[in-house]
């Protein structure tokens, strides 16, 4: 534990009140010639957050450092208040904590998508088109059952979500220190998998053998004819949530990634259903049992990474619609609504600006301009602040923090 989580640990005390922390995966955005100059969240009609911002504080967030483009893994890990230069987690490990794979130290696990390739073997689509669940998951069972083991590991192989899974290499001495074969663009081959160390080496070669064979099993398939792996890790907990904060914590995510991430912090993962509906009634139903929520929205980012703004626009206002209300009825003591990165959609990808943040809570000393969006928040009495230091100043708002010092 940091110096930073050992202040706010030595000033962390139970009390009834209650935080909403609200993630709107990939939320910040930048100015889109479809919209007039607008980005989705400012042109998106959302009324509810509007009133709320009015009585708010907003600001920007840099989920790492500026001018850093962080993944999901650093971007919640900051969001949870921990360092994310100092605990980087791959994703591999996330996604396996997400569906209930229970790891081991001899497990070295990598995400995983099924991609498209063409006659030549360059990337034609790095999500296969994202095929359906079902369809994935019937992939993985062929793969796990074609490929028990490969030299130096036995292998096992998990359907997440959609396009994704997880592979785990178990064995002895194998290391976790690979860069991802995902090259991150079309028109080009996998990178081939490569250790950086000696006993990442061992992985490599263990990784090369994996996918090799599965692209001669899944050669024939229309779409999903490869495999990009990405986010090699093992296992190593975070300081538990409920030690550092005192606060009873659960997590409401649709993705097996975010609920991963939860887990590793130590939150309770609840079945929040397969869409907004059941996320929210299981809100409701759990809201006693807990002083501070993790809700979070995905599909925000999943249309940014596919450039489609009107897609973007449209969860902003289903999700402004439907899950804003019902938290707000709520009535927490606290809610704050961010994001964990930007995903423009111009960009096709993550990027490095800062996230809009708005923060509502009975103290709150300045009220926003009203209309949350990325301009209102830069101009917002919050400032600009780094992502690990949200958790200590919504800990503050719910009166949870202690006097330091004298």
């Amino acid at each position: 534990m940091d110096r930073e989580l050992q202040l706010i640990s030595s000033l962390a005390q139970k009390t009834g009140s209650k935080i909403v922390l609200f993630v709107m995966d990939g939320l910040g955005d930048v100015a889109c010639d479809e919209l007039g100059g607008s980005t989705p969240l400012e042109a998106a009609r959302t009324p509810n957050l509007d009133r709320l911002s009015a009585r708010s504080e907003l600001g920007l967030l840099d989920p790492v450092l500026p001018g850093v483009t962080p993944g999901s893994g650093p971007g919640h890990t900051a969001l949870f208040g921990y360092e994310p230069t100092e605990h980087l987690i791959g994703r591999g490990v996330l996604e396996g904590l997400g569906i209930g794979f229970v790891f081991t130290d001899r497990d070295v696990a990598a995400r995983f998508n099924f991609a498209s390739t063409d006659a030549s073997g360059n990337i034609t689509d790095r999500r296969a088109g994202r095929i359906d669940s079902a369809s994935a998951a019937a992939l993985c069972e062929k793969l796990e059952e074609a490929i028990p083991s490969v030299k130096g590991a036995q292998i096992t192989v998990r359907a997440v979500k959609e396009h994704r899974g997880v592979v785990v290499f178990r064995g002895d001495g194998l290391g976790d220190r690979l860069p991802d074969t995902d090259p991150q663009r079309t028109g080009v081959p996998p990178l081939t998998p490569r250790g950086l160390d000696a006993a990442s080496e061992v992985t490599a070669l263990a990784a090369a053998q994996f996918v090799e064979k599965a692209r001669a099993l899944l050669v024939k398939e229309p779409k999903a004819n490869t495999v990009l792996l990405r986010g090699f890790a093992r296992y190593v907990p975070l300081p538990p949530f409920s030690e550092v904060f005192k606060l009873t914590a659960a997590a409401l995510a649709l993705y097996p990634m975010y609920r991963g991430l939860a887990s590793l912090a130590g939150m309770t993962v609840l079945d929040a259903g397969v869409d907004t509906d059941a996320q929210i009634a299981r809100l409701k139903a759990s809201w006693r049992d807990f002083d501070f929520f993790f809700v979070h929205v995905k599909k925000t980012d999943s249309y940014g990474e596919d450039g489609d703004v009107q897609g973007k626009l449209r969860v902003v206002e289903e999700t402004d619609a439907k899950l804003v209300p019902a938290i707000l009825d709520l009535a927490p003591d606290v809610l704050a609504v961010t994001g964990d990165h930007s995903t423009p959609c111009s960009m096709a990808s993550h990027s490095f600006h800062p996230v809009p943040l708005l923060v509502n809570a009975r103290y709150v000393r300045y009220h926003g301009p009203g209309g949350f969006g990325e301009t209102s928040c830069r101009t917002g009495s919050l400032g600009r602040l780094r992502g690990r230091h949200l958790m200590p100043l919504l800990m503050g708002y719910a009166g949870k923090l202690a006097k330091y010092g004298a």
